[in-house]
């Protein structure tokens, strides 16, 4: 199995996607929204980390953290929240040979994507990302209407317009 490298910085804020292993037709963070977001809690109980922005889609999801000064294990933490998410469940996904054999039970692929941030750019690019994403994926037309992301924080703070990045609709101009 390959060693993994990860980029060990603290107190950093940090951008991830994580998904689902079956991802073609599969809700099951959105019918289990309530379970996931109790293990997030209580991971964050033992393991504290700033929240900055999270949208949770039905397949997949995106965050940003900031991790305390002195801390730089957030693979410990989403290992927790895969983990407590994947031992709350029925056991009834399809597991490959390699994961039975492995005793690993079949709902998460086992990496995920992180990406440090680097400067208010690289941040503002994956906040605005973020609370994108479910018009990216054609779940809504508007932003406002996805109920599973940080973007109403930031409507109700000033930070974002209601209306921010508007209906799922080209708008070209054309010249003379």
């Amino acid at each position: 199995m390959p060693n993994y490298r990860r980029a060990q910085i603290t107190g950093a804020t940090w951008f991830f996607t994580v998904n689902l292993l079956e991802r073609h037709n599969n809700n099951l963070l959105i019918e289990e929204i309530s379970l996931l977001k109790a293990c997030i809690k209580k991971v964050y109980r033992t393991h504290p980390f700033e929240i900055i922005a999270w949208v949770i889609l039905p397949d997949h999801m995106h965050c940003l953290w900031k991790l305390p000064e002195g801390d730089t294990d957030y693979a410990t933490r989403w290992r927790l929240i895969k983990s407590y998410f994947s031992k709350s469940l029925a056991p009834k996904e399809y597991r490959s040979p390699a994961r039975i054999k492995n005793g690993e039970r079949g709902i998460w692929q086992r990496h995920y994507w992180e990406h440090w941030i680097r400067n208010e750019l690289d941040f503002q690019r994956h906040f605005d990302y973020i609370h994108r994403n479910p018009l990216k994926h054609g779940l809504v037309t508007r932003v406002s209407d996805w109920p599973h992301s940080t973007f109403h924080k930031y409507v109700k703070a000033g930070l974002y317009s209601e209306s921010w990045c508007g209906d799922n609709a080209i708008d070209i101009e054309f010249g003379d």
